[in-house]
């Protein structure tokens, strides 16, 4: 893409009212803006990113044997009091009457659609294990939305559900998505602790946080620090068959608490030197709740004696827009944001630092034209804008790798290329810059 053509609505200035770094920064580099209280139109360069973040969920959901499928928007209000959660849920679900007078609901979440649909197809127990999952846009009426899409009135999200016979399977299901949270965050660049989390009213064991770790994070968050250098387990699996109960014992058996689920004894007693205090933001949490739903609204299978029960069931989230927020927290320099490859809007900036020298122009249309038919998604800046400016804004909107085409340097035979993550910029011949950036996995 040439910066010429394309849409990128700078800005020099934060808006006074953002408050975090990431909401500062989204909006400096011109991925988002806002139409309306924790309403947020994705501009071009928010968009791309947005789409990177979802397809790596789509993958690792569809790789763990979880099935896509597409809920609506809105919602009825007769499934949820179905549930008996329509009055219960308060002000910030968002309720609407159509023209018949009809009660419909722009939908905050997806249980009650997700459980009328498996009730109506499924009720056998030879058709179980299933989970389904949506990415969706949501829609929570936040009294103070803030922090740009950290915390939005509407938001995009992935919410899968899980149905099973019984306790054991249910537990099974649960794994699956544990470990399938550890290598999505993974692959994003991300540190991802799971963390108890509190099951209130529904009780149980099963519920779990999913935290990165981050200076400027929402909350304080306390952990075994091997929680955070333990990689992630990876893709090759027995997704179906496999026994993933130990990889999940691994990490459930040293300690990790948010701020609620904190318990200092428990923590203080660990080595002082195991001990790790830090912030943290949530961008998962998986729950296993049995027959919350299921029971009330007639969602019930016919198990191998004959017997009709109610499906056991499990829900877990990931924040895909919020996403975006949570790695820019854990990612950014003084100069903008680092994007992590997998998810960067765009693999390789060029920056033509004398556009009309006929060059460095032939210079910068080799490298564009080489990098493009490798595959690499990449923005060339062929604007008329000094050098200073075109390095301001590479930095701020944080693509991996810059490929810089001066006079000077081709004149000499060679280009500077630098690495956005570490600062480090070296000279060499096009040619081999070029191979470099085309044979690398990501760029």
């Amino acid at each position: 893409m040439r910066l010429s053509r394309y849409f990128l609505p700078v800005l020099k200035e934060a808006p006074s009212d953002a408050q975090i770094v990431s909401h500062q920064l989204m909006l400096r580099a011109g991925m988002i803006r806002q139409e309306a209280a924790g309403i947020y139109a994705w501009l071009p360069l928010g968009l791309r990113v947005l789409n990177k973040i979802e397809q790596i969920v789509r993958e690792e959901m569809d790789r763990a044997g979880a099935i896509e499928l597409l809920m609506p928007t809105i919602q009825l209000a007769e499934l949820w009091r179905e549930s008996g959660r329509y009055d219960d849920y308060g002000d910030e679900m968002l309720r609407i009457t159509d023209r018949h007078k009809r009660e419909l609901l722009f939908g905050p979440t997806a249980e009650e659609v997700v459980t009328d649909i498996f009730r109506a197809s499924v009720k056998s127990y030879k058709d179980l294990p299933k989970n389904l999952y949506n990415i969706q846009w949501k829609f929570r009426d936040e009294r103070r939305p803030r922090f740009g899409v950290m915390r939005g009135r509407e938001f995009l999200m992935k919410d899968a559900y899980s149905f099973d016979l019984d306790a054991e399977g249910a537990r099974k299901s649960y794994n699956r998505m544990f470990v399938a949270y550890l290598n999505l965050f993974a692959r994003m660049g991300l540190k991802a602790v799971p963390m108890r989390a509190d099951t209130g009213p529904i009780g149980g064991d099963l519920s779990h946080e999913f935290i990165v770790l981050a200076e400027t994070g929402e909350s304080a968050v306390f952990c075994h620090k091997d929680l955070v250098e333990m990689p992630a387990p990876g893709p090759d699996l027995d997704w179906a068959n496999g026994d993933l109960q130990p990889l999940v014992n691994q990490r459930t058996a040293l300690y990790a608490a948010t701020e609620e689920m904190h318990d200092e004894a428990a923590f203080n007693a660990l080595p002082e030197g195991d001990r790790l205090s830090a912030r943290g933001i949530e961008v998962g949490h998986i729950f296993s709740f049995g027959t919350k739903y299921s029971e009330p609204m007639k969602a019930t299978i016919q198990g191998p004696d004959g017997q009709q029960v109610p499906a056991q069931m499990g829900s877990y989230g990931v924040g895909v827009s919020r996403l975006l927020g949570a790695i820019i927290e854990a990612s950014h320099d003084e100069g903008g944001i680092i994007w992590p490859e997998s998810v960067a809007p765009f693999d390789v900036g060029i920056v033509n630092m004398r556009q009309g020298d006929a060059a460095c122009d032939a210079a910068c249309e080799t490298a564009y034209n080489a990098l493009k038919a490798a595959g690499k998604d990449v923005l060339y800046d062929d604007t008329d804008a000094r050098g200073g400016a075109k390095f301001a804004t590479m930095d701020l909107i944080g693509l991996p790798w810059q490929l810089i085409v001066g006079p000077k340097g081709i004149a000499e035979g060679v280009v500077e290329i630098k690495n956005r993550k570490t600062g480090e910029r070296h000279t060499a011949s096009l040619e081999s810059v070029l191979d470099g950036l085309t044979k690398s996995k990501t760029a």
